[in-house]
């Protein structure tokens, strides 16, 4: 039984698509909600993500992606305060299932994504925090 102050913690998921309002500080706005870490924005919505260092990154952490890849073409890549190459083997899985790649730092990755999203394009993003 939980007591008024408890915290509980869920898997952090949002069933909608939304634009990123705002990042920074470690975490993102989107939907008049916040959130600390790195977000994916999939075709179920936006989930909590990793917020590791990109190159610390591994293809479990792209599972979802990967399990979602038929709702959508092109994968936006924030990679935090700067713009770090994809490594290979990130390119060519999600070539496998049939997604396209862009990899950009973090701002110009939401930029990006709000901007195909308005227009209604089949677009994922995944996005590690800036401080």
């Amino acid at each position: 039984m939980s007591r008024p102050g408890d915290v509980t913690v869920r898997d952090a998921h949002f069933p909608g698509r939304a634009p990123i309002d705002s990042y920074g500080l470690g975490g993102f706005r989107f939907a008049g909600m916040s959130h600390h870490g790195g977000v994916l924005c999939l075709p179920s919505g936006i989930h909590g993500w990793v917020a590791r260092p990109f190159g610390d990154l591994t293809e479990q952490d792209f599972a979802r992606v990967v399990a979602e890849a038929s709702g959508f073409e092109l994968l936006v890549l924030g990679t935090g305060a700067t713009l770090a190459p994809a490594p290979d083997w990130l390119r060519w899985r999600l070539k496998e299932v049939g997604l396209r790649l862009e990899a950009l730092d973090t701002g110009a990755a939401i930029r990006t994504y709000n901007i195909l999203l308005a227009e209604d394009r089949a677009v994922g993003a995944a996005l590690l925090p800036v401080d």
